[in-house]
């Protein structure tokens, strides 16, 4: 080995991204001013310079720790400024050699360098033959796919013997990465540098390989462009020539929104088809139309945009507390969902339907959690519809086609993710023309709106990041398939209570902004609400009680801007009158005194609970049973049940035995212009004919509700909270309901439960006993286990049972 050649000192230069081999030549441009200052004093010594590759590229002032440890000790051949305070050099390498002190690092670094000795060279054995032929060949190789002048260098590696001098000139050469360089130049032994340098040299070749194919795709797809454009343009000239010049530019429009898009594969494939027909049609026929209204639809939905998705719970409530008084159930309903969604939100959003009465706060109460989502709101009224293509659309290929109301709605609602408010689900109709409800299941099934296919579009669209929910007014009339998809979040009645505050929190600012009156200019008193939801207003919602609100703001507007104009309207209990006129509905007054053959029974209906007299007559006959009041299939079944009961308990009930032979009975139900149907009737047209039949009278300040069987036994019925409020506005003290629906008793509104007493019965003896006033020496005809007094502690009442026989 040679011996080490020491310097003393020697200028230092860090080389970005470069490698230097010693024997070779290389011009690079220097820029930092430590560089430019070692080159000064390289220039002023021997200039002899030690030129080593920093690690990181990007640091822009390398300490001694951030240089490799070997580099190439170059003569400066050439300086050269240019113009940017930037010199270009020219260096030769000489031999490798290793910074062993750092001297200085200002005004430029300075370093003691010593020589690196090169190992001597084996003499040439078939090995080492080999790798200088593998080199020759790759690098011949890798001369003609870099289209780079390297007619020297090949030259001077044909002569080469020396394998470490081969390896440090196709190292050179080459451009691979820098750090791979200096592989090369920090192996000291000749013959594994050649290894080295030819595996490098071989794993470049293959990515100039690829580059050369790719590039002669791209150049082939530039070609094929080219011929195209060429062909396009020539065809413009033709349709130039025949006024069509629009039609070419619609249809790049067309391609250049296909191609935005990035729609699934059968989309993508379905739309290019339908415009290369749309290139062939001539200019203005039909078919072209057609398929130009097609597109215009596929490319106006939201295939890909969403909306942020916001699944706060605290704002959720915020919002749903703001916009809605009371529905304490259905908030907390809809706040599990939020959460669900929040911590799985991977998870297909369930399909809610809210069924109420009218005007309860079904569809606001959909656009508060739109809100509270942060999602587009779509709303589609489902009223009416008989039509399957109103959901699934039309097929194109008929006159006026169009696609259906799902799709029309995402396309309103400009986002993939919206909530689709399906209104009115229970009024769905079918005829000739298909089942919309059917056509429905596809839509509200979390397993296959993945894929909805409208008859329009053809091509599946994804509605499973949609938020469904529907709204109906009765469970009823919704066909038991389609209802089965949904879960049924169910909004009773208000109180007068609920009424008052949300008309006070909500209705009226809302309605005195709408009519330009400011909060100081009217005043509406506690006992003028109270008055106008109970003696002009009687629903389940607060639709009319906010139509009554309205007026009585522009009445209020009309006497402010009066000759003799108060500086403020107070509207009160006593003068309500004279701004909505006479009470239309008089509070509920009961008999005063017991009658005989009249019973208060309770009805359900779709706009709330009403009370419902039952009147009784009877009269020497044969044994007719009349039945009047525009009856339903069900309540004439009750009164017959009612009487098969009472004629197996004649005997007990003091009721002649022959009642059905020698009496005739008419059992009426007022408001005969009314339908009524429906089997919670049972009990109450019990007691009234027994009333009649024994001449007994009934309490007065009871009400009843339940079926009855031929056996006398009470069965269970609906709708007990709106029936309970009907009750509690007819001014009855206790209500009679059946022993199955105790638990219903908990739904009920704690103003109601602590005015009413309820009675819990399952048989109809129970019924009678406590319904009948009898003679106190008269024992009555009851099972003691079949009645019992909802305790104080179950339903918060503060007053005693009275008038009930224990």
């Amino acid at each position: 080995m040679n011996e080490l050649i020491l310097s003393e000192r020697m200028p230092v230069l860090a080389m970005r991204g470069l490698v230097l081999f010693p024997q070779a030549t290389m011009h690079f441009d220097v820029g930092r001013e430590k560089s430019v200052r070692a080159l000064e004093a390289a220039m002023n010594a021997d200039q002899h310079i030690f030129l080593v590759t920093q690690k990181e590229i990007e640091q822009d002032d390398p300490g001694f720790g951030d240089l490799y440890e070997i580099g190439t000790v170059a003569h400066v051949l050439q300086v050269l400024k240019i113009p940017g305070d930037t010199v270009r050099v020219l260096v030769q390498g000489e031999y490798r050699a290793r910074a062993t002190q750092m001297l200085q690092t200002a005004p430029c670094m300075m370093a003691r360098v010593e020589s690196i000795p090169e190992e001597e060279t084996p003499s040439i054995t078939p090995r080492t033959e080999a790798l200088l032929r593998q080199a020759i060949e790759l690098f011949g190789e890798y001369a003609e796919l870099s289209q780079r002048p390297m007619q020297d260098i090949m030259l001077h590696l044909l002569s080469e013997k020396d394998p470490g001098s081969a390896a440090d000139m196709t190292a050179q050469a080459a451009s691979y990465d820098y750090k791979e360089k200096m592989r090369v130049l920090s192996q000291l032994a000749p013959v594994r540098r050649l290894e080295t340098a030819n595996r490098l040299l071989a794993r470049e070749l293959e990515v100039l390989r690829l580059e050369a194919q790719l590039q002669e795709k791209t150049q082939q797809s530039i070609d094929k462009g080219q011929r195209d454009y060429y062909l396009r343009e020539q065809l413009k000239v033709i349709r130039g020539e025949l006024g069509e010049n629009d039609e070419d530019a619609e249809i790049d429009e067309y391609r250049e929104k296909i191609e935005k898009l990035h729609l699934p594969q059968e989309a993508d494939e379905k739309l290019h088809k339908e415009l290369q027909r749309l290139e062939k049609q001539p200019y203005g026929s039909a078919e072209a139309s057609v398929i130009r209204n097609y597109l215009d639809v596929a490319l106006e939905l939201p295939w890909n945009t969403r909306t942020r998705e916001r699944t706060d719970i605290r704002i959720a409530r915020r919002i749903l507390d703001e916009d809605h008084f009371g529905l304490e159930k259905v908030k907390e309903r809809i706040l599990e969902i939020l959460a669900v969604r929040q911590l799985a939100p991977e998870q297909p959003g369930q399909i809610i339907c809210l069924i109420g009465p009218p005007g309860v706060g079904k569809t606001s109460i959909a656009m508060s959690v739109a809100r509270a989502l942060n999602r587009k709101l779509a709303r589609i009224s489902l009223g009416g519809v008989h039509d399957e293509a109103e959901i699934r659309g039309h097929r194109k290929t008929y006159i006026g086609a169009m696609p259906g109301r799902i799709l029309t709605a995402m396309q309103q609602a400009g986002t993939h993710n919206p909530l689709l408010l399906l209104d009115e689900i229970d009024k769905l109709g079918s005829d000739y023309r298909g089942d919309p409800s059917s056509a429905l299941l596809e839509v509200l099934d979390a397993e296959q709106n993945a894929t909805f296919r409208d008859n329009f579009l053809e091509i599946p669209f994804d509605l499973s990041e949609c938020m469904f929910i529907t709204t109906a007014n009765t469970a009823d009339t919704i066909p038991r398939p389609l209802l089965d998809r949904m879960e049924v979040i169910e909004l009773g009645s208000y109180t007068d209570e609920e009424k008052r505050s949300i008309a006070r929190d909500h209705l009226l600012p809302r309605q005195l902004a709408k009519n330009g009156l400011k909060k100081s200019q009217v005043r509406v008193t506690d006992d003028a609400l109270r008055e106008i939801i109970r003696c002009y207003t009687r629903e389940s919602g607060v639709r009319n009680l906010e139509r009554k609100l309205g007026e009585l703001c522009r009445k209020c507007a009309v006497q402010l801007l009066s000759d003799e104009a108060p500086r403020r309207v107070t509207v009160t209990g006593t003068n309500l009158e004279s701004f909505l006129g006479p009470r239309r509905i008089l509070p509920d007054k009961l008999p005063e005194t017991d009658p005989i053959g009249l019973v208060t029974g309770l009805a359900w209906t779709s706009v709330g609970g009403e009370t419902l007299e039952v009147e009784c007559n009877v009269m020497d006959g044969s044994g007719k049973l009349i039945l009047t009041g525009n009856l339903g299939d069900v309540m004439k079944e009750s009164v017959q049940a009612a009487v098969s009961y009472l004629r197996t308990r004649a005997e007990q009930l003091h009721i002649p035995s022959d009642f059905y032979k020698t009496r005739d009975i008419h059992v009426h139900f007022p408001e005969g212009a009314v339908p009524k149907d429906g089997p919670s009737a049972g009990i109450a047209v019990c007691t009234a004919l027994a009333s009649a039949l024994s001449g007994t009278p009934v309490r007065r300040d009871i009400a009843m509700t339940g079926e009855i069987s031929i056996r006398g036994r009470v069965l269970p019925i609906g709708g007990l909270k709106e029936k309970t409020m009907a009750a509690l506005r007819h001014g009855v003290k206790t209500v009679i309901i059946p022993h199955e629906n105790e638990k219903d008793l908990q739904e009920i509104d704690q103003t109601v439960r602590r005015a009413l007493n309820f009675l819990l019965v399952d048989h109809a003896d129970a019924v009678l006993d406590a319904a009948l006033v009898r003679p106190v020496q008269e024992e009555p005809a009851v099972r003691k286990t079949t009645e019992r007094v909802l305790p104080v502690a179950q339903h918060d009442t503060a007053q005693p049972n009275q008038g009930i026989r224990q």
